[in-house]
């Protein structure tokens, strides 16, 4: 009954008795994180096999979330952009702003495509509804992927061999018509709309369907996980890339101006403007080698005023002479690597015209020559070109480099004709001209230059 007795067999061993240790006071035990006495404090058991499907789910949902914000992050660094908000109207930005502030919400304001044309093709409009721009997406291009014209789908469809044109570099309409431009304003004519390289988005513009649906799983996430869409650094469409040019009011077709000309014969000072604004269009069309210029796609504006809008005094009556303008429109189709040469040639239309049997003024050769004639205005010309085109995903170097020496080698002729005063009509009948670069593995202060004539021709030649 002592009690150092050992238990026998069976008997089990009772707990130690409390009582002061011979090494001194224990400690007092400490409680962990999840231990304790209750069932609440019960050690935590590893999920089961019912459980396991279920974490591992969460687990992919929280990887895809992180992987989706990482993307929208890589494309918003990598993106500038003019954004159209699902609700609002234009938004201008240096980044595409995600979840901008509305904007005129209540009257769903949206670019209008335009019915005519080969392209995909948008009217873009102000809050109040007014047009203010065209914008020509790049892949709603003529030979773009998403383009939503069915004429295009079904040449290809039927005349593969007879698809594109092989002069032109594909899916580059836009850079085009930004060079186009760009090229007007250095030889300040005064004649081609402003047109620069934008980023919109908008709901009536042609998306692939991948797009539509990851776009409606955003907004659904922004409702309902408000916490996981607010990690989208994009809320809607992408921004698709591509030209936004001017809208000019009052403009006509040529074709239609032209026509009613013939009739109606115009007074000698108007016929003299219409004359030196068809010559800057020559200028203009010929140096950047357009390749889709016809009587429809070049605008004139023709304000005759009335002769009750007159000034009466006594019994004169001073009538204001008519204002002419004309304004060229769809340069998306020039800038070739080379002449055309294989098919069809692409001739100018305005050829055709009177007005091009007419020798060049002295007013454009006042305006012109001074700057085609200097090889420092030219080369600034290049330069300012390549920054622009350098911009696309599929710049290629070697075939800017061909579509420069397609253009010094127009820039050459055109200064001859303007030297030798010919007229639009001799100057499209010069042969054409390649200027390239000479290859040199020497270093030398300045570039040279080799000159080549094209002697193949078209099957269809217009000549």
């Amino acid at each position: 009954t002592g009690a150092g007795r050992a238990p026998t067999h069976g008997e089990a061993a009772a707990p130690p008795e409390a009582g002061p240790s011979p090494s001194g006071p224990r400690p007092e035990p400490t409680l962990r994180q999840g231990e304790g006495s209750g069932p609440a404090a019960a050690p935590r058991r590893a999920p089961g096999p019912a459980g396991r499907p279920a974490a591992k789910a969460q687990r992919r949902r929280r990887h895809a979330v992180r992987l989706w914000a990482d993307l929208e992050a890589l494309w918003a660094r990598c993106t500038t952009a003019w954004h159209f908000s699902r609700r609002s109207s234009l938004l201008f930005s240096k980044k595409p702003s995600l979840r901008g502030t509305p904007c005129e919400p209540e009257r769903g304001i949206y670019p209008e495509r335009i019915s005519q044309g080969s392209s995909g093709s948008y009217f873009v409009k102000d809050p109040q509804g007014k047009i203010i721009g065209v914008f020509k997406p790049k892949n709603e291009e003529p030979y773009g992927q998403l383009n939503p014209k069915w004429t295009k789908w079904l040449q290809k469809l039927c005349c593969p061999c007879c698809f594109g044109r092989d002069c032109l570099v594909l899916n580059q309409g836009y850079l085009s018509e930004a060079g186009a431009s760009l090229v007007d304003q250095k030889l300040e004519l005064n004649i081609v709309p402003r047109t620069k390289v934008v980023y919109l988005a908008s709901e009536t513009f042609n998306y692939s369907a991948i797009d539509r649906v990851k776009s409606r799983g955003k907004r659904l996430a922004l409702e309902k996980v408000p916490k996981v869409g607010q990690r989208f650094n994009r809320i809607g469409l992408p921004p698709k890339v591509g030209s936004f040019q001017l809208f000019v009011e009052g403009y006509k077709d040529a074709d239609y101006w032209l026509r009613r000309f013939e009739a109606e014969p115009l007074p000698e000072n108007t016929n003299r403007q219409l004359l030196l604004q068809f010559e800057r269009l020559v200028v203009l069309d010929y140096i950047i080698r357009n390749t889709d210029r016809g009587n429809d796609n070049w605008l004139i504006k023709y304000d005759c005023p009335l002769d009750s809008a007159g000034v009466r005094d006594s019994d004169w009556v001073v009538v204001k002479e008519p204002i002419i303008k004309l304004a060229a429109i769809d340069n998306g189709l020039a800038f070739p690597l080379k002449h055309p040469d294989s098919w069809r040639a692409y001739p100018f239309y305005w050829a055709w015209l009177p007005q091009a049997k007419i020798p060049f003024s002295q007013e454009i050769k006042d305006l012109i020559l001074p700057k085609i004639s200097d090889p420092n205005f030219v080369k600034d010309l290049e330069e300012d070109l390549y920054e622009l085109f350098k911009k696309d995903p599929g710049f290629d170097r070697g075939q800017f480099h061909k579509q420069i020496a397609v253009m010094r080698g127009q820039i050459l002729n055109l200064t001859q004709a303007l030297k030798d005063g010919k007229s639009p009509l001799h100057l499209v009948q010069m042969p054409p001209v390649i200027v390239e670069t000479a290859r040199s593995h020497q270093r030398t202060a300045s570039e040279s230059y080799t000159q080549s004539f094209q002697s193949r021709k078209p099957f269809f030649s217009w000549w």
